[in-house]
């Protein structure tokens, strides 16, 4: 099975080789910053910008079995061409919300990019609506700063930090919406939030394994 990944930023490409080398997938990977960095500029997703994040993810299904993309403040563009791509091509966050809302219970949803907050949250909205989940979405004040500098760790210590906030709360499930936070997990000491490449990658493995 050859999935391959459409990301944003760079450091995403070990992040998912990791998680896929723990499930035996074959990944390629393509980054297009320059599709983030024009969501940033314009303040959100135009049409236009859609249409080229459209593009670049049929582009990739030429040679794969599965498409992901792996952006979270880009992913409705998966959405609005999957019809037309001859193999599956999936958000990465869709699973996330899916798995996030399964038990309904309160929900936070953590957010470093201000762009992704639309996106983010529509989708989760959405998924509640199916069990009730109530979803709080978080934008954790100064992460994407550090992660634009180059300040992983500072950037994950803040991610790991509000997700132990949330849970001290009383929050049930915490979901990191972005895929570049999926390593904060590891630093949270009040309970396991969930990542997207884990969900995401297990969603197009499930897709794949189905059509065989």
């Amino acid at each position: 099975m050859r999935i391959a990944c459409l990301h944003t930023a760079e450091s995403n490409v070990a992040v998912f080789a990791r998680v896929a080398a723990q499930r035996g997938l074959t990944l390629t990977h393509q980054v297009r910053a320059d599709l983030l960095a024009a969501a940033m500029q314009a303040g959100g997703v135009t049409a236009e910008l859609a249409a080229r994040t459209g593009n670049a993810l049929l582009d990739l299904t030429s040679d794969a079995d599965a498409v992901l993309l792996t952006c979270s403040t880009l992913g409705a563009a998966a959405e609005d061409i999957a019809g037309k791509a001859a193999v599956p091509v999936l958000r990465v966050d869709a699973a996330l919300a899916r798995q996030a809302v399964r038990n309904g219970g309160k929900v936070a949803v953590l957010c470093a990019a201000e762009t992704t907050l639309g996106p983010t949250g529509a989708l989760f909205e959405k998924a509640a609506q199916q069990t009730g989940a109530v979803i709080d979405l978080r934008l954790v004040p100064g992460a994407w700063a550090a992660f634009l500098a180059g300040e992983t760790q500072q950037y994950l210590a803040m991610i790991a930090a509000a997700a132990d906030q949330a849970f001290s709360e009383g929050i049930d499930v915490v979901a990191l919406a972005q895929a570049s936070m999926a390593d904060a997990a590891a630093l949270c000491r009040k309970g396991m939030p969930l990542n997207s490449p884990s969900a995401g990658l297990d969603a197009i493995a499930a897709v794949l394994a189905r059509s065989l």
